[in-house]
């Protein structure tokens, strides 16, 4: 399938991956013929590649909330987007909306997603992040103009969204991970193992992602690969992960930290690139 331009990704997401890219393409397999990312984010591979076929999940079921928005009703959410102010009495207004769950549930579905952008454009660095009741509680960023309403990127994977065969699921990774077809390429992008006490952030859901999950995780890679479908991961390069991935192939890349709370611990870290499958030879 063509390419789309202007295609790119909407929401600015912790760990996201566009910085990346330079790095990630070489190292996909040189055909996929289903696409897999079942902790999506702001899915700057996916929307990078634009797989005709893919399954996309989160468990954040805002973010698949937009994504579904975007594909099926943008106009709407265009409309919505134009009502929002770059105010702080506003912004901690329309925060607070997710205190009432069932209030906010019956909202419509392009109301909730534009709050979600409106958010993530004008909260403190674009980090999202939720209290233990799953609460959005990232403060007013102050910024003096923010591109709140983006309508060409907005329509432009609208257009891809529609021209695609797309699956969007917020579940638990591994109940997708179970029911892909043979053939298919996995891209996995699971909040990362803390490179020390005071680094972990896995507050995008009311969940956590610790050791137990990391592990969980890594049994799946094993699956995986022993049903011969091909994936591969990003993680932080720590002793712990490199231990759990020992038997695959590991790529060690310089990646930068666009999203902190603190703007002193915001630089560049040590990640690692697991695949289960050697390095193609091919010019992308």
């Amino acid at each position: 399938m063509k390419k789309i331009k202007s295609v790119a990704p909407v929401v600015k997401w912790a760990g996201g991956k566009r910085q990346l890219l330079d790095v990630l393409v070489p190292l996909l397999p040189a055909r996929i013929t289903s696409y897999c990312e079942p902790f999506v984010g702001g899915g700057a591979l996916w929307l990078y590649r634009q797989p005709f076929r893919a399954y996309i999940n989160d468990i954040n079921t805002e973010l698949i909330n937009l994504y579904t928005v975007i594909r099926d009703d943008v106009e709407s959410l265009i409309e919505s987007l134009r009502l929002h102010r770059n105010d702080a009495t506003y912004f901690y207004e329309i925060r607070s909306w997710d205190r009432d769950p069932e209030a906010y549930q019956a909202l419509p579905c392009a109301v909730r997603a534009s709050r979600l952008l409106y958010l993530n454009k004008t909260c403190y660095n674009g980090l999202f992040r939720v209290n233990s009741a799953g609460e959005f509680n990232t403060p007013f960023g102050h910024y003096k103009n923010p591109n709140i309403v983006n309508e060409t990127t907005l329509r432009a994977v609208s257009r891809y969204f529609n021209k695609a065969e797309l699956t969007f699921t917020s579940t638990d990774y591994a109940y997708v991970l179970e029911s892909l077809p043979k053939g298919s390429f996995v891209y996995l992008d699971p909040p990362y193992d803390p490179v020390s006490e005071t680094a972990n952030f896995t507050s995008y859901t009311k969940g956590g992602f610790g050791k137990a999950e990391q592990i969980r995780l890594r049994e799946c890679c094993d699956d995986l690969n022993r049903r011969g479908i091909r994936f591969m991961l990003s993680n932080s390069a720590t002793d712990f992960i490199l231990e759990q991935y020992q038997n695959y192939h590991i790529t060690i890349v310089k990646a930068k930290r666009a999203v902190n709370s603190d703007a002193a611990k915001r630089g560049e870290i040590d990640e690692v690139v697991v695949r289960n499958y050697a390095s193609p030879k091919r010019k992308e």
